[in-house]
């Protein structure tokens, strides 16, 4: 990379908003997005159950920040971050169907295509309910969005990516133009 070149930075929130706590990393970004302000080189990415379309997104980025449900073992409602190179160590174990590619598919096509992420940094949640479809995230998971968008903000000033923390009833965007947002599909508040 350029030294006088600002990274491409890429936050991704994987996971299915339909499926309880499958959608944590999604429902992670929105709560990041709602919180902060962060700098021009950064862009959000509601990446869904995309799959392989994410790859080039994944190629595309300097530095690559993922939110997603992973299943450690832990207590329900821990965040752990992983870093590097253990990061597809975690991320491939779970997929809903035949037909969904995990993200450590995605991570090996990138590399494979020649465009890995120079820095990558997995902040994974552990989940209480991966069968509840249509239900909302359980109270422990829902429990660290916070946490985590804070997280998110000190890795990306840690990048060199400035977060400002949004003023009380600032408007912002959201990531996607019909967002199925959590406060009415869940009828929950953060």
């Amino acid at each position: 990379m350029d030294a006088f070149r600002q990274p491409k930075i890429l936050m991704l929130g994987i996971g299915n908003i339909l499926w309880a706590d499958e959608g944590f990393g999604v429902r992670a970004l929105e709560t990041f997005n709602a919180l902060y302000a962060a700098s021009p080189n950064v862009s959000l990415l509601d990446g869904g159950t995309q799959g392989l379309y994410l790859v080039q997104f994944v190629q595309e980025a300097d530095y690559l920040l993922v939110f997603d449900a992973i299943d450690y073992g832990l207590e329900p409602g821990t965040l752990k971050l992983v870093q590097g190179d253990e990061v597809p160590k975690f991320t491939g174990a779970k997929k809903m169907s035949l037909h969904q590619t995990g993200f450590q598919e995605v991570l090996s096509a990138a590399d494979m295509l020649g465009g890995y992420p120079e820095k990558l940094v997995l902040i994974g949640c552990q989940p209480q309910d991966l069968e509840d479809w249509g239900g909302p995230l359980t109270t422990p998971v829902r429990d660290q969005l916070r946490q985590a968008a804070d997280l998110a903000a000190i890795i990306l000033e840690q990048w060199g990516a400035r977060c400002r923390l949004r003023a009380r009833g600032e408007a912002f965007a959201p990531l996607l133009g019909n967002d199925i947002d959590m406060t009415h599909y869940e009828i929950q508040t953060l």
